[in-house]
């Protein structure tokens, strides 16, 4: 009886205790990042002090005790099983051993002195394993030890997923994979679902775990995977609503583009149905809906929603930016868009440069695909992972592409709130209550330890609602209501015509991007697409608002054909590089920067890249094929840029006493503001006048900028012995084995961000990445050409194609796309079915 109970009694202690854990007590107020309380929490204090009174040592030894249970609970709770059902079993099973025990003894206690029994044995079972002491130690270590190694693997169990309709959901499809020598897919299938499918397995084959990881963030379970660091952004999925009514709204979408979602979804189920020691849990399967999430979840993040959370989360209203899951290094983002047509090409063609600026891994890395239909769809360019459609590129008739623009899309609102109720503010003179829940956030915290916490989320007549100290700040930005994003892209790829492609933006759910079109006739189009707020005006929008109007609660844009826009200008050219719209031509053409206020806040600045395509693309009536892709890759700072302003101020404050820094003034005189990888001042010159653009506007420093000099010039003798050091040898691409010199630099047309290495390089992290240029011929003969920095799959540094057009890339040439049916056949190195 003495050995059962040494088993029973703690078996029925942690049962008990499992039992009553699983009945919550929800709190109505709670601190942010609360946990939720529960009965089995609270019955173990209470057992604590009962043997506190008894004695220090029983105390302690419950106290291991009650850890240990705590432990089990929470990992228990944490794996498939169910806490409240393996609790039951255990305390019933070890009931019965109790009542063999009793047999064997000869006795026969009643219930409620078993009860007795209950609470008074763990104290023996303590003080008979404590009779010597250093058993007593050696037992709850190894106790201890084995509870770490059951609850590590408790929480490592991952539950069954049900993948038993993948096969049959897969043999819906008849879709061919056909891949080109640099392994690029080309998905030829019946339908545009049947395309999908298709391009689904192909992207899962390339890069897996980045589509994975944008399921899951848009999930709100990144954190449950990837720790504490990207806890902000599952908030930010509760607090922006994306699954909020997410299934109405999806029967909304229009029923081919469901079917294309849905599609997309089965190829991401079946291929991971044959990977699923590739799975991560909270995932899979996937359905349509997590396809159309992903695009309501990224949007935002894309015009720095998180930006102005985290300003009000920092209480720092002068922060540059914080980190988002789509770009966690916060590398520059921007883009080209460059179009040509008849009156200005020297042969009467059409020509388009498609030319995103996006990190070169990651969430919102470019992926070429190509996707071919018997209904007629032939849709050649760019998507991230997640996206069953082309983002930018061409079909047989038109080229379209977009470039990041930074309209004013959020407000933010301090809500005038009751002094004696958390929950009341005022609006209008009124008193409104706040909507408030507490929403679980589960956070990996060691190995694949994990815990969820509760955080408030509030909503307004503003929109959702942050509580910061005392103070309630609510949210306000464009688009909360938009969900048809993905289907506005598929229409825009659609399209067939100018009037086609316009009415497929005017589905207007894009928050921001700037467009740009051309196509076979010759038309071209600019559009500086934004869902533009109506506000009241007479109110500084750039600050914080009082919310106390809810007249201010804007609910209306301004519609799509009267925002900024050229259509077929007599120069015969359009670009836009992250800049004015309303210098997207040269001549006549051009928006009237008049007609919209500031409230919009639509840049008027040019970035280096514009005034160089400007300078370029506009100082040339009779552009050729070449000419066109040579001034793509320029890789100059014009006079009237920030940095040529630096270094001209620079330059004018020198003083001969400064006589010291001979060498490195005379580099900097000669440099003529190229970035060729021959170029030996570039090194100098860009390292130690960047860092000082960010704060032109605050006034020049000519001490901090010599300090920076300095600085520059040791870091380079260090590295490569000496200053004039060509700028290929620092500038660099790395993937795999290929580490090559790159030229060009940060806002010039051939754009690249590099990051700072040990060895002294920057090794390249954003900029050029997958572009195309497009182009038709007089007769409406189409020829297409595209490179990407890296290779096509991503994903697998063992594959050739992970680093293949990296050589390429680096001698800025591109190869020729295949588009036809019958090319990608006859270029095919291997065709097969998912």
């Amino acid at each position: 009886n003495r050995r059962l109970h040494f088993i029973c009694v703690p078996l029925i202690a942690l049962s008990l205790i499992g039992m009553l854990w699983c009945i919550k007590i929800p709190l109505n107020q709670a601190a942010e990042y609360s946990i939720t309380p529960n009965v089995g929490g609270i019955f173990i204090a209470g057992v604590l002090i009962y043997y506190l009174r008894l004695s220090l040592i029983s105390f302690l030894g419950m106290l291991v005790f009650a850890l240990v249970g705590c432990i089990l609970c929470i990992s228990v709770d944490a794996s498939p099983l169910s806490l409240f059902y393996l609790s039951l079993g255990v305390f019933v099973v070890a009931w019965l051993g109790q009542f063999i025990g009793h047999k064997i003894e000869g006795r026969r206690p009643a219930f409620i002195e078993d009860l007795e029994f209950l609470l008074v044995s763990p104290a023996w079972l303590i003080d008979a394993l404590f009779e010597k002491p250093i058993r007593g130690w050696m037992v709850t270590i190894l106790v201890l030890l084995i509870t770490f190694v059951i609850a590590d693997q408790l929480y490592r169990w991952k539950p069954a997923v049900d993948f038993s309709n993948s096969t049959i959901q897969a043999e819906k499809y008849d879709v061919q994979i056909a891949r080109d020598r640099w392994g690029v897919p080309h998905i030829l299938g019946r339908t545009t679902a049947d395309t999908a499918f298709g391009l689904a397995y192909a992207h899962a084959e390339d890069d897996f775990l980045t589509i994975q990881q944008v399921v899951l963030a848009a999930r709100g379970k990144l954190a449950s995977v990837e720790g504490l660091a990207t806890a902000a952004n599952d908030y930010y999925v509760h607090l922006a609503g994306i699954w909020d009514d997410l299934d109405d709204r999806y029967v909304r979408l229009d029923p081919e583009v469901q079917g294309v979602c849905n599609a997309y979804a089965d190829g991401l189920n079946y291929f991971a149905s044959q990977h699923q020691e590739l799975l991560v849990r909270h995932v899979w399967p996937v359905r349509g809906q997590d396809i159309m999430a992903g695009f309501i979840h990224k949007l935002p993040l894309m015009f720095g929603l998180h930006n102005d959370i985290g300003k009000l989360l920092t209480a720092d209203s002068e922060s540059s930016g914080t980190a988002s899951v789509i770009n966690p290094d916060r590398l520059p983002t921007g883009s080209n868009f460059i179009a040509v047509g008849p009156p200005r090409s020297e042969d009467k063609a059409t020509r388009v440069c498609i030319n995103s600026h996006q990190p070169w891994t990651g969430p919102v890395a470019w992926y070429e695909a190509h996707l071919i239909s018997e209904q007629g769809a032939n849709v050649y360019g760019g998507l991230f992972p997640g996206s069953p459609v082309v983002l930018l590129g061409h079909n047989a008739d038109l080229a379209w592409g977009h470039t990041v623009n930074s309209p004013d899309l959020v407000d933010v609102f301090k809500l005038e709130m009751d002094a004696q109720d958390p929950l009341q503010y005022k609006v209008d003179g009124q008193w409104h209550t706040l909507q408030r829940r507490l929403v679980p956030i589960e956070v990996k915290l060691w190995r694949d330890f994990r815990w969820t916490v509760n955080r408030e989320m509030l909503v307004s007549l503003f929109g959702p609602a942050i509580r910061v100290g005392e103070q309630v700040y609510a949210i306000r930005y464009a688009g909360m209501e938009k969900f048809r994003q993905v289907e506005q892209w598929f229409r825009m790829g659609q399209s067939r015509n100018l009037a086609e492609f316009k009415s497929a933006m005017r589905i207007h759910a894009l928050a921001m991007f700037n467009t740009g079109y051309g196509d076979r006739e010759g038309n071209l189009f600019y559009v500086y697409n934004a869902l533009l707020p109506r506000r009241v005006t007479g109110v500084n929008w750039q600050d914080v608002v009082a919310g106390n109007r809810r007249d201010l609660a804007w609910t209306e844009y301004v519609p799509f054909d009267e925002l900024p826009q050229v259509e077929n200008p007599a120069s015969g050219f359009i670009q836009n590089c992250n800049s004015s719209p309303f210098q997207s031509t040269v001549g006549s053409g051009n928006p009237l920067e008049s007609d919209f206020t500031a409230d919009f806040g639509i840049e008027t600045d040019l970035t280096n890249r514009a005034r160089r395509a400007l300078q370029l693309y506009g100082g040339d009536s009779s552009i050729t094929r070449q000419e066109f892709k040579q001034y793509k890759y320029d890789k100059t700072y014009s006079a009237e840029s920030d940095l040529q302003r630096l270094v001209n101020t620079f330059l004018a404050h020198l003083s001969e006493t400064e006589s010291s820094l001979k060498e490195e003034v005379n580099l900097i005189r000669v440099w003529d503001g190229n970035m060729d990888k021959e170029n030996r001042s570039s090194a100098l010159v860009l390292l130690t006048f960047l860092p000082g653009i960010r704060n032109l506007e605050d006034g020049y420093d000519h001490q901090k900028t010599m300090q920076q000099l300095r600085d520059t010039s040791a870091r380079l003798r260090q590295h490569f012995g000496r200053i004039d050091v060509p700028w290929g040898e620092v500038n660099r691409i790395v993937q795999g084995d290929k580490d090559l010199p790159l030229g060009g630099g940060p806002d010039t047309l051939r754009a690249v961000y590099g990051r700072p290495q040990p060895d002294g390089t920057l090794q390249g992290r954003a900029g050029d990445c997958f572009f195309q240029f497009v182009e038709w011929d007089p007769s409406g003969q189409l020829q297409a050409w595209a490179i990407n920095q890296f290779g096509s799959r991503p994903g697998h540094p063992d594959s050739p194609h992970f680093s293949d057009q990296v050589p390429m890339f680096a001698a800025e040439k591109m190869r020729a796309t295949h588009f036809t049916r019958e090319q990608v056949l006859a270029h095919a190195v291997r065709i097969y079915r998912p």
